[in-house]
């Protein structure tokens, strides 16, 4: 089944999720608070598409992206030169396509659609705690008749101006690579064995392989921090990286060399990675990202 908006409460937390927009999580409200950031162009305050809009599967360039917000998975690594890459966003299955959703204890699982190219099938499960936290448990299925190579990729999207700290275990060098320039690297300290990322205005992304497992961003008046675990002796995209940061602000014009890509906001990315792994046709590979909310003081 694929309908509408459902909701999670436990009364600390209250998650919106959407399965026909690409399974998304597009709330994430910590009493008068909301962390994530969403795109006010396409949708209202009830995650409702604006002016009676119809959820279809969007492709084509970076440029023809619609960028709806959120959390969402996608596969890594990223690139256009073969199929051992995922050309996206936009992708018509998994990141826009309708997800089947199912309720589990605590919360409720949705699944993509078969993504042909990638030879894919995602599930997320989202399951609320009693306070201000929640589980995110991804799964990537190889539903082809092929071996495949992919690794989870889960991209929260927050509301630029806030400030991101993340742990470093240093078991990689360097612990900090820059990734992407769209209009530059984006600028950070390392204060001991943290990585700080403070607000700029830039088009780009920080790989960190020496992470500790946590990152956090600041959102007004509440902090979300996300942990999850590494393998430390496994393969990661992105120069070995299991954990990425994104910063993009709007333009006067789009980026050529990102796909025409027009970011529409202030956002913050945290992007969490599991590793690089070879499935044989129905094997799968899993991601779990506790995510926990604190205001700050």
């Amino acid at each position: 089944m694929v309908s509408g908006v459902h909701w999670l409460d436990n009364g600390v937390l209250r998650l919106g999720v959407v399965p026909a927009l690409g399974g998304r999580l597009l709330s994430l409200r910590y009493k008068e608070i909301e962390l994530l950031w969403r795109n006010p162009a396409l949708l209202d305050a009830d995650l409702r598409l604006l002016d009676g809009g119809v959820a279809r599967p969007n492709s084509g360039r970076m440029g023809d992206w619609l960028n709806y917000g959120g959390d969402k998975t996608w596969p890594a690594p990223q690139g256009w030169d073969h199929n051992d890459q995922w050309p996206g966003p936009p992708d018509p299955v998994l990141d826009s396509g309708p997800y089947t959703v199912s309720s589990t204890e605590g919360g409720l699982s949705m699944t993509s659609g078969a993504e042909p190219r990638t030879g894919l099938r995602f599930t997320r499960t989202l399951t609320l705690g009693t306070g201000a936290s929640y589980t995110l448990r991804l799964t990537a299925e190889n539903v082809s008749t092929r071996p495949v190579r992919w690794a989870l990729w889960n991209v929260t999207q927050l509301p630029g101006g806030g400030t991101v700290t993340a742990g470093l275990a240093r078991r990689r060098a360097p612990a900090v690579v820059g990734l992407v320039a769209g209009t530059g690297t984006p600028e950070y300290t390392v204060d001991g064995d943290r990585l700080v990322v403070p607000p700029q205005d830039v088009v780009g992304k920080l790989g960190v392989p020496g992470t500790a497992g946590w990152v956090s961003c600041d959102v007004g008046a509440a902090s979300l921090t996300l942990s999850f675990d590494v393998d430390h002796e496994a393969e990661y995209p992105d120069s070995d990286s299991p954990l990425e940061v994104w910063l993009e602000h709007p333009l006067p014009a789009p980026l050529a060399s990102l796909g025409d890509l027009d970011p529409p906001a202030r956002i913050v990315e945290l992007e969490v990675l599991g590793p690089l792994t070879t499935l044989e046709p129905g094997a799968s590979t899993a991601l779990t990202i506790t995510g926990t909310v604190c205001r700050l003081t």
